[in-house]
């Protein structure tokens, strides 16, 4: 067991190559006990070779992963207190729910009646109570997710890794899952390490953010430290959309929704930064609407304004207008020349 305030997760110096291609390349991460830790990143970035490492698929070549203070780096999966759902759920078929959620149980030798006992309870939580003689078939997507989570959790591990377990699910039902994940992670207490490459996944879900590129990690702070201020230029397009800005040899970020359109005679607001420029083009989506500024100093400039009033017709009209920008200072972050933020 860890002592206490350590991490529950410790990796030190991680690598992992295969051939020419470095996958990984030499990271350093702590998760804290009962965290939901997300590793966000595109195809190819590392994140998900570094949770196969944690979970024992990978070996590292070198490097050290703790779990809980014990050195595991060499460990096969089996040693490891972790359990890893899938995004293809990896249910068997011809089982029904309650002896898929019960399987690993009962490998371990658990006496029958306590396995009954613990899989029921872990349905449970997944709200799926009464669907233990149901085989995979008759479930929905939604609902053979929750079956993975619960053959998860039933086996009560240390760490829950989630391999994009939501990436199969149609938009509407992977944001019902998201509410619902998290809101399970909450009730079970057990360290979640969550993959993906959807940016709202990781800003809805997580406590703490790991943003990796080319087999680094860029940045990690809570969800709204690495939205509202990115320490890359990479982070600020990936981590939702963001407009990069050269100014007196500076390069600076800031985002659609904090900059305002200034209408017909109105004043900018005292000490703002405030640009000059044209409407190039306009979005019209429904209850908001993107404006795309080209300024009269160079550089472009999208702007994300609600329709609180207006209808489509009254804001594609703005196309080809002059108009003025204005943003509050502190609202942009300045990229140095080594990528991190002033």
């Amino acid at each position: 067991m860890a002592p206490d305030g350590a991490p529950h997760i410790r990796i030190a110096g991680l690598t992992k190559t295969y051939g020419d291609v470095v996958a990984v390349d030499g990271i350093d991460l702590e998760v804290r006990a009962g965290e939901f830790f997300t590793m966000l990143g595109p195809s190819g970035s590392g994140k998900t070779t570094t949770l196969r490492m944690i979970a024992g698929f990978e070996i590292p070549d070198s490097g050290v992963i703790e779990l809980a203070g014990e050195d595991v780096s060499r460990l096969p999966p089996y040693d490891r207190p972790v359990n890893t759902v899938f995004q293809d759920y990896a249910l068997f078929p011809h089982m029904t729910v309650q002896q898929n959620v019960e399987y690993g149980l009962m490998v371990k030798k658990v006496r029958k009646g306590e396995r009954r006992e613990r899989a029921e309870q872990a349905l449970g939580m997944v709200q799926l109570t009464g669907y233990g003689a149901r085989k995979p078939a008759q479930l929905s997507g939604g609902q053979r997710q929750r079956v993975a989570l619960a053959r998860a959790i039933v086996n009560r591990p240390k760490v829950l890794l989630l391999d994009e377990p939501l990436g199969a699910l149609d938009l509407k039902l992977r944001q019902e899952m998201q509410i619902e994940l998290k809101s399970i992670q909450r009730e079970v207490g057990i360290t979640f390490v969550y993959v993906t490459h959807d940016q709202e996944e990781a800003l809805t879900m997580s406590d703490r953010v790991a943003v990796f590129n080319h087999g680094r990690i860029e940045q990690v702070g809570p969800p709204a430290d690495v939205y509202e201020h990115p320490q890359s230029e990479f982070i600020a397009g990936f981590v939702g959309v963001s407009n990069v800005l050269e100014r007196d040899g500076r390069r600076l970020t800031v985002r659609p929704e904090k900059i305002n359109l200034l209408e017909d005679g109105r004043e900018p607001q005292p000490g703002w930064h405030v640009e000059p420029g044209v409407i190039r083009d306009v979005q019209y989506v429904g209850p908001v609407t993107r404006y795309h500024v080209t300024l009269d100093r160079g550089g472009e400039l999208q702007v994300l304004a609600q329709n609180l009033e207006e209808g489509s017709s009254q804001v594609l009209e703005a196309k080809g207008r002059r108009t003025r920008v204005e943003w509050r200072p502190g609202q942009e972050s300045v990229i140095d020349e080594e990528g991190g933020t002033e």
